[in-house]
C-alpha cells in the first residue's frame, strides 16, 4: 500500500467530495461566527477547492486532466452537487470543471498598491456549488453513492494513484450506522493502495477542535468515535502536506477533525487535496 503512483495527465487520480446538505447547515459554524451560516462557509471553502485544483492544473494555457472530481451532497435528497452546466454530473475532469463554473461572482480582494500599502481589486470567481440546507442527514446513502461511482472510475483507472473522498458532515446519520458504507468505500483500491476516507465535523457551539487524532482516547462521545472509525490514517505524502502548514503529524494520524471551526476546515482541504507526487 504504497501511495506513491505518478499523478499525470495518462494516469490522474480522483477526489470525492461529499457534503452535508441537511437542515441543521443553516446554523452557526462556532459559537464566535454567529453571522456565519455552516452551509454558506461550507460552500465557499468547496468552491475556493475546486479552484486551486484548476489552478495547480493550468499548465500552457490549458487545464490538464491531473484530477477528476466528483461532489454529492445530502439533505433532503442524495446526489450530485453541482450547479449549472455540470448539474447532476457524478465525477468530472478537472478540466470540464475549470471550463463550466456555474456563475461567476464579483468578490473584492486586497492587492499591493506598489506603494508599500494595500488597495481593493474586484475579481470574478467561480461558483460550482451554492449553500444548500434541507432535509435529514443519510449519510448512509451518500457514502454509498459514492462508493458507486468511485467502484466505476476505478475500473478505468487501475494504476492510479487511490482516490481521496472528503467528507464534511454536521451531525449524526439519519438512515442508520455509517461504519459498515465507509468501510465499503475504504475497501476500494487501485494497485496502488485503498481508497482514502476522511471525516471532517462542523462544530455549533464552542467546544474543543480535536485534529487528526492517533487514538480515539480524546473523543467526547460514539458520534465522534464513528467518525474517527470511518477515517483513514494520513500517509506520507499527506503529512509532508501537513507539515508545510506548520502541523507535525505523527505515524498513525488519522484523516479527521471533530468539532471543526472555520480555520481547521480549510486546513482539512488543504490537507486533503495534496498529494505530492503531481507531475
Amino acid at each position: 500500500m504504497s501511495y506513491a503512483a505518478e499523478i499525470s495527465r495518462s494516469n490522474p487520480t480522483c477526489i470525492l467530495i461529499v457534503v452535508d446538505q441537511s437542515g441543521s447547515m443553516t446554523d452557526a459554524l462556532g459559537a464566535g461566527e454567529a453571522q456565519l451560516r455552516k452551509a454558506d462557509f461550507l460552500a465557499d471553502v468547496v468552491n475556493r477547492t475546486l479552484q486551486d485544483l484548476v489552478l495547480r492544473c493550468a499548465k500552457a494555457e490549458e487545464i490538464r486532466n491531473y484530477f477528476h472530481v466528483g461532489l454529492i451532497g445530502y439533505g433532503n435528497s442524495v446526489g450530485s452537487a453541482f450547479s449549472g452546466a455540470l448539474a447532476g454530473r457524478g465525477i468530472v475532469p478537472i478540466s470540464e470543471v475549470g471550463e463550466q463554473p456555474a456563475r461567476l461572482e464579483n468578490r473584492s480582494r486586497k492587492v499591493p498598491d506598489g506603494a508599500g500599502g494595500l488597495v481593493d481589486q474586484v475579481v470574478r470567481f467561480p461558483i460550482w456549488v451554492e449553500p444548500t440546507s434541507n432535509g435529514g442527514t443519510p449519510m448512509c446513502s451518500a457514502l454509498k453513492d459514492g462508493r458507486d461511482l468511485l467502484s466505476d472510475w476505478l475500473k478505468d483507472h487501475p494504476s492510479c494513484f487511490p482516490p481521496i473522498v472528503l467528507h464534511i458532515t454536521d451531525g449524526e446519520s439519519t438512515d442508520g450506522d455509517p461504519r459498515a458504507s465507509g468501510a465499503a468505500l475504504h475497501e476500494l483500491r487501485s494497485s496502488d493502495g485503498n481508497v482514502l476516507l476522511y471525516n471532517c465535523h462542523l462544530s455549533s457551539q464552542r467546544a474543543n477542535v480535536v485534529e487528526y487524532p492517533t487514538s480515539p482516547e480524546a473523543l467526547p462521545n460514539d458520534f465522534a468515535r464513528t467518525l474517527f472509525d470511518m477515517s483513514s490514517v494520513l500517509p506520507v505524502e499527506f503529512r509532508k502536506a501537513a507539515a508545510e502548514l506548520g502541523r507535525s503529524l505523527g505515524e498513525g494520524a488519522r484523516g479527521f477533525v471533530f468539532n471543526a471551526d472555520a480555520v481547521s476546515l480549510v486546513q482539512f482541504f488543504d490537507i486533503g487535496t495534496r498529494p505530492s507526487n503531481l507531475r
